[in-house]
């Protein structure tokens, strides 16, 4: 095998290759990733037998076409290490060694043979659908915090896709919970799509959110029974599904919460956060305490000391109630435009929290005793 290559481009695949490789695996091949070299292609692929990524770059010069694997971190640390103007030629010596080099630098890295990669078929494509890339990006974005870190609860550490249908409209629909709160957007389908119910696992949720923030065009999805492609690109992202059954989230979203608080979101943003430097302790909670158009936030922690700050509000009644200020920065961060919408009902019950520019998007936090 030989062949020459950009060294912008493989850089930029071996990157995307770093978030899937499993960096201490038992399974040395899993540290690798898997190159091939035919038909003017480069085809990189790497795997933790979860998640494949498989991403291909045309137009290469190929002397000699080959397969081979070679680890992905050290490839990774050498390739960005060159000169970004210039080509890295690699070179195939024997199967235990491969030679790459670019300008005055010359590396021999092992080798271990590509028939031991672990690859599974990738052809499937049931109950195919496109959706664009920044639509998806954004059911990801806005939903992604509330993912669960509780390893017991399983179906929780992911984020829940399905179909949901108002008013005779289709939408295709994410949710996160971690039951302390949760976060759901949706988006309109303009064409009907078959598509299963799936919980989309952490790591690929963020691998998908990095490979899409470079790219604005089309996602093709399909999904089979414990599986879900992505391709768009030059790129195809097969992730397994988390198995389980994903609770009745709606039967959580609050339906009477009258009373509604409307704050400028910066300073809100800014205050909350301020005040809630004082805290280390996820247990000290963030109490807001409303009246008369006047919002009162405070937090105080026996280990640290205390803080308070106002923020002038549209409000009409009184309450006191606390929550967790990292859900309330959560939440607020991801709003699009310049006003959140807090709807109370009272101290003790869950807060279903609007953003006035995305009405497809809605949060509801429980909030903290005392």
């Amino acid at each position: 095998m030989k062949f020459s290559v950009n060294q912008k481009d493989l850089q930029n695949s071996l990157n995307y290759c770093q978030g899937v490789i499993e960096k201490r695996s038992t399974l040395p091949i899993l540290s690798n990733v898997l190159l091939e070299a035919k038909n003017a292609n480069l085809k990189i692929t790497a795997t933790d037998l979860d998640l494949i990524f498989i991403h291909n770059l045309s137009n290469i010069e190929i002397l000699e076409e080959g397969e081979t694997t070679t680890s992905c971190t050290t490839m990774y640390d050498i390739v960005r290490k060159f000169n970004n103007e210039k080509k890295i030629s690699f070179d195939l010596v024997n199967e235990n060694k491969i030679h790459l080099e670019s300008d005055k630098s010359s590396f021999n890295l092992n080798c271990l043979k590509a028939s031991e990669f672990p690859i599974t078929d990738v052809n499937f494509t049931e109950n195919e659908f496109t959706l664009n890339s920044k639509k998806l990006l954004k059911l990801l974005n806005k939903c992604k915090f509330s993912v669960s870190n509780d390893e017991t609860r399983h179906y929780l550490s992911g984020i829940f896709f399905h179909i949901t249908e108002n008013e005779d409209k289709k939408f295709f629909t994410a949710v996160a919970t971690d039951s302390h709160r949760m976060a759901i957007s949706k988006t309109l389908l303009v064409e009907n799509i078959k598509f299963e119910p799936i919980i989309l696992p952490k790591k690929t949720i963020f691998q998908l959110c990095s490979l899409l923030d470079d790219y604005d065009g089309d996602v093709k999805i399909s999904n089979a029974k414990s599986k879900i492609k992505f391709e768009f690109n030059n790129t195809t992202l097969l992730s397994k599904l988390i198995d389980g059954k994903f609770p009745n989230y709606y039967q959580v979203i609050p339906k009477d919460n009258q009373k509604k608080l409307e704050i400028d979101l910066k300073p809100f943003l800014t205050s909350v956060d301020r005040v809630a430097s004082v805290s280390q302790d996820k247990k000290d909670g963030l109490r807001m305490s409303l009246e008369n158009s006047n919002l009162n936030l405070s937090v105080n922690s026996s280990n640290t000391g205390d803080g308070k700050e106002s923020l002038s509000v549209k409000f009409d009644y009184e309450l006191d109630i606390s929550f967790n200020p990292r859900y309330l920065i959560d939440a607020a961060s991801n709003m699009d435009g310049n006003k959140i919408e807090i709807y109370l009902k009272d101290s003790g019950s869950p807060a279903l929290i609007k953003d006035p520019s995305d009405f497809d998007s809605i949060y509801v936090i429980m909030p903290m005793k005392g």
